[in-house]
């Protein structure tokens, strides 16, 4: 039942999922994957309409709240899990490619809630994910490459608080915006957090609860407050 289910969802759905249900997946379980993905279709097709462009299956969770999805662009099969939120206004838009799966929880915003000036954006590659409860500040220009993993809990900052001036509130200050790159094959483990200005090369790994506040160069791990290079891959 496993396997003839996951080569059935695969012609159907083109994502390839003829491995994903093998012995130890009961009938009783499969069935259950089956009606959640069609749930999650019927909100798609919904959702599609409204958004700038999207191409193959969009996969889309209870509670996902997508905001200005005219700025939206995805490739083929997006999967949004349960209650993540994606806000769209941005300069650049939000742009995903082919398979990018968004977790339960994360939330990506380029822009203020309510108000203020847009953000820059974000763009995504092929294969990439973003991990549960992960928070993506792209109010400066993030970009991420193709093959990507994000584990639960990681925090991608692109801009700083001005506070220069000692005689006013930082919060009214303003902000300056930056930018950060995550470049192909790369894994940043849960707890993670990566500032603004930040490039991190291929290849490379940052280890979980790492502060990365420089480059990295490819092909390295990185672990500490402040990251440092402990190896090469």
């Amino acid at each position: 039942m496993g396997n003839f289910a996951g080569k059935v969802i695969s012609r159907i759905s083109g994502m390839d999922l003829s491995d994903r249900f093998g012995p130890g997946w009961d009938s009783i379980s499969v069935l259950a994957v089956l009606c959640r993905m069609g749930i999650w279709w019927v909100r798609g097709l919904w959702l599609r309409w409204q958004m700038k462009s999207a191409r193959g299956l969009l996969l889309i969770g209870k509670g996902v709240s997508i905001r200005q999805a005219r700025y939206f662009t995805v490739g083929k099969n997006f999967v949004a899990q349960d209650h993540c939120e994606i806000n769209c206004l941005s300069q650049k838009g939000i742009v995903f490619g082919d398979k990018v799966t968004v977790g339960s929880y994360a939330i990506i915003r380029p822009t203020n809630l309510y108000g203020g000036e847009p953000g820059l954006g974000l763009k995504v590659g092929d294969h990439s994910s973003i991990g549960p409860y992960a928070y993506i500040g792209c109010s400066g220009y993030i970009e991420i490459g193709n093959n990507v993993m994000m584990s639960p809990r990681v925090s991608i900052y692109s801009e700083n608080h001005v506070f220069n001036d000692t005689g006013r509130p930082m919060i009214e200050q303003g902000v300056d915006r930056s930018f950060v790159i995550i470049e192909d094959d790369c894994w940043i483990a849960s707890h993670a957090v990566i500032l603004a200005g930040v490039t991190i090369g291929k290849g490379s790994v940052v280890a979980a609860g790492s502060i990365v506040t420089r480059d990295v160069p490819p092909y390295s791990v990185v672990a500490g407050n402040p990251a440092k290079v402990i190896k090469s891959r």
